[in-house]
């Protein structure tokens, strides 16, 4: 087996191996992963921190041995904090990486890094701040920064930086955590899960109080929740059939 680490800002993760294919998810700077199957050109990869399986440009990480990725997996995540920072490699070059992105295996990769990051647990009430660093970021099928996310990549990625796992897609995500009967009965910070009319979860947002819900639709937005779904505030429709809500902490 070998593996990798990303040692670039944002790199797309495809459904084939080849440019044109669809975005399934992106890789950030500091992300470790397994290589699964490796090609001339590309490598499909399954990351550590969720096990989601795709494929990477070769020219677009750095390889590690099986020690180091053993050692940086059973790490408490060091992410920085910051919408765009900067790291620095042995020639003074400069790199951006983005808000969540791991700081663990910055001094294998020969970098340097002075900016904010976070390394612990915080409580669920600070969700919902983490939450609007990233309101009005653009909607992006497969995106995980504050320049392009979809629904369940917003969800993981608040939930990462507060210190908590998420899987990566809203089906998955909605397995995680504890239903509860009724929204009267959660707290900021929950999940709410929404459904199509064959039954499938396609989208995920973050409950707030008073009955609101910010998610990523068209942008990362604040809209009404109710026991049917989404109100759209700006349509005055629902957008989102309610399926289930649920306590992952």
């Amino acid at each position: 087996m070998q593996y990798g680490i990303c040692n670039l800002s944002i790199v797309p993760l495809r459904n084939e191996p080849t440019d044109t294919s669809e975005l399934v998810s992106q890789v950030l700077y500091g992300d470790i992963f397994k290589i699964l199957e490796q090609r001339k050109n590309w490598s499909k990869i399954r990351i550590a921190f969720d096990s989601y399986e795709g494929w990477v440009d070769n020219k677009q990480y750095f390889e590690i041995n099986e020690n180091q990725y053993k050692s940086l997996h059973k790490e408490t995540p060091k992410l920085s904090l910051d919408l765009v920072e900067f790291i620095q490699d042995n020639n003074e070059q400069l790199y951006p990486i983005l808000l969540g992105s791991s700081l663990n295996g910055i001094s294998l990769l020969n970098h340097k890094y002075d900016g904010d990051f976070i390394k612990k647990k915080r409580t669920k009430e600070n969700l919902i701040q983490t939450a609007f660093l990233y309101l009005n970021t653009p909607y992006l099928w497969g995106g995980k920064t504050p320049f392009g996310i979809d629904c369940s990549g917003f969800t993981q990625m608040v939930y990462k930086l507060n210190g908590y796992k998420l899987l990566r897609d809203a089906s998955q995500q909605a397995v995680q955590g504890e239903a509860l009967s009724f929204i009267e009965e959660s707290e900021p910070g929950d999940l709410a899960f929404f459904d199509n009319n064959e039954g499938a979860i396609i989208h995920v947002g973050l409950i707030m109080k008073d009955n609101y819900i910010i998610h990523a639709h068209g942008k990362v937005r604040i809209d009404r929740l109710d026991h049917s779904g989404i109100y759209n505030v700006d349509t005055n429709t629902h957008t989102h059939k309610l399926r289930v809500i649920k306590k992952v902490i």
